[in-house]
Formats: C-alpha cells, structure tokens, sequence
C-alpha cells in the first residue's frame, strides 16, 4: 500500500539551519542539535536577536529542550558527545564553544583567529578539534583549557569539516577542493583526496570505517582508512548533505532544488524523491537507531522525516483508510496534549 511522507517540522530558528548532529543513543533516548547562520550582512543586528543560537531538541520527536546562548555571530558547526552530556559550537565570532548540553551552560571558550566552521569531540569526550577559516585544525584537550591547542597544519584553503575517525587514531578533513587524511599520534598527512569542483559535505560511518563526500551532484563513498573509492551515485541536482543509514540499507540526500533523494545503497535506485523544504537544503543526517532522518534548510526549519514510512515511531502513527474508500493510507502523527492531527510539508 502506497504511504505519504508525513514529515515532523521543527520551527523556532530564525534564520538558515546549516548544520545538524545526533547524539548517540543514551538512556534518555538520543538527541539532535541544530546550529543556524544568523542575520546577514544585510539585516540589523538588534540586541543579538539575530544572532546564531544553536537548539537542542529531542531527537525522536524534535521536541525543542533548550537554545544555547552567547556566540555573536552566524553559527556554523554543532556537535554533541556520544552520550549527549556535552555540546560544542563554531562560529563567524571567531570562536568554539562547550557546553554543558544538560544544564545549557557555557563551559568553555576557545578563542581562534578566524570564522570556526566544524568542531568533533573524540569519543571519550577528551579532546575537541575543530577547523575553519585560517586553514589550521586545532586539537584542545578540554581538561586543559588553559593549555595552547596541537595545531595541524596544510590545507590551502578555509576547513568546512573535520572529523575524528578510526577509534581517534585518525582525522579526516576537508577544505574547498580537498580531502585529507592524518595520523593524530604524529600530526602528518597520510593521503589526500583532490576534487574538480567545491566538497560540501562530509560524513564519517565508524562501522565499516566509510566516508560520505559530496561535491557538484555527486555522492562519493570512500575508505575512511585508505580513502580508495568504493562507489560513487550521480543526483539530479546539486547537493549540499549526504548521509548513509547506519544499516548501509539507504542513503539521504539534500541540495539546491530544495528536494530530498532516498537512494538504495547497494543498488544505486532511487527509491523516493519528494520536495522536502522552501529553500535549499544544507544538512542531512540518519537518527543513530536508523528510523528517521533530520533535514535543516534555508527556510528555517529543520524536518524529521521517517525512514520507513507508516511505521508506528516517536510521533507517528499509522492510521489505515477504511476498505474500498480510495484513500491512500497516510501516517498521522499524534501529540499527547491534542487529538491527533496531520501535520502538512
């Protein structure tokens, strides 16, 4: 029976939704962070309203649970540890943030000489590296704050993202036509990736040790460790944001023409296409468990947007027509406070 893609919106960002993560799954459930530009040149910036304030939500439902306050500019990176206990923020103010994502408390400051575009803790929470601007990775170890970063230095141009990978032996980053990877114990590169046209995203899958990369209308899938290629898919349009289901079943993508692309991994189909926003889509990313799938747009919003449609999961519902009525079955999605209602894209 034909199912509708019935997606959750999360309203309350102003301003473009530029990046998103997920934590791990927790005791509490797992939980989803949301980082926005801010104001543009163009806009006043009155009494910091416009400025970028990251969201922590529920991840399951997108109930919102606090905004992170303090950076004075666009936020453009926003992570959480495995067990959502800490945050950490990049931002045009020149700086990273941790925080302590259950009280919402600023811990820390990290002071940088240019924009801060990405920020990733290690597994066990210890360390933060984070990239942008000035071309330099940063390695901090949050039980030193005070203490100067490890810097890494060779890519030629602005860092968009930067990642721990293989146990934190390893990090993978990316600058506008280049993927590097280095070896964290003696800070040296180990090999590079070289694109014809501007990376804009990247996604790193522990489990199989694979690289998402995205450039141009092509999602590239890579050897985190040796970065050979293990297959490449061609979209429509431009994307911004790839991600790969954590079973490797499906993969999600998001870009220019404001549509999302649900590929079959292995076969390369393309299984579903739908206009997912009003405005381009810059990030996309699987629910750790797998069940749904988070997009943040231009428009403002971030939407959640199940992997199996008409499964019953977090807000959703699935309500089938009565026989011989012509009606498609559509999933409903149900608020405890109301009757249930169907939330429109």
């Amino acid at each position: 029976m034909a199912m509708r893609q019935t997606p959750l919106t999360c309203s309350g960002h102003t301003r473009p939704v530029v990046d998103l993560a997920f934590s791990g799954i927790t005791p509490y459930g797992y939980f989803l962070i949301s980082a926005c530009k801010g104001a543009g040149q163009h806009l006043p910036r009155l009494s910091g309203q416009h400025y970028g304030k990251p969201m922590l939500r529920q991840g399951d439902t997108g109930d919102w649970i606090g905004t992170f306050l303090g950076h004075k500019g666009a936020v453009w990176g926003a992570t959480l540890n495995k067990d959502a206990t800490k945050a950490a923020t990049a931002a045009a103010d020149f700086t990273a943030k941790v925080w302590d994502a259950v009280s919402g408390d600023e811990l820390m400051t990290l002071a940088h000489k240019h924009i801060v575009k990405t920020v990733d803790f290690t597994q066990d929470s210890n360390y933060l590296l984070t990239g942008g601007q000035d071309k330099l990775l940063r390695i901090y170890d949050l039980n030193k704050p005070e203490a100067e970063p490890k810097e890494i230095s060779g890519h030629t141009s602005g860092i968009k993202k930067a990642l721990w990978c293989s146990e934190d032996k390893q990090i993978l980053s990316a600058d506008d036509k280049t993927v590097r990877l280095w070896d964290h114990a003696t800070m040296t590169e180990v090999k590079s990736l070289n694109f014809n046209m501007s990376v804009s995203s990247m996604e790193y899958i522990p489990e199989g040790e694979i690289l998402v990369i995205t450039y141009g209308r092509s999602i590239a899938f890579h050897s985190a460790v040796s970065l050979d290629p293990i297959k490449s898919f061609e979209a429509p349009a431009t994307i911004n944001s790839a991600s790969l289901h954590p079973e490797k079943e499906f993969l999600v993508a998001g870009g220019e023409d404001f549509k999302l692309y649900k590929y079959d991994y292995n076969s390369g189909e393309e299984l579903e296409s739908y206009k997912g926003h009003f405005g381009p889509i810059h990030c996309v990313r699987f629910s750790p468990d797998g069940e749904l799938y988070a997009s943040g747009s231009e428009d403002g919003t971030l939407r959640l947007w199940q992997t199996v449609v008409g499964k019953t999961y977090g807000l959703w519902k699935c309500v089938l027509p009565e026989e011989d009525s012509g009606e498609l079955a559509k999933p409903k999605i149900g608020f405890p406070e109301t009757t249930e209602e169907e939330i429109e894209s």
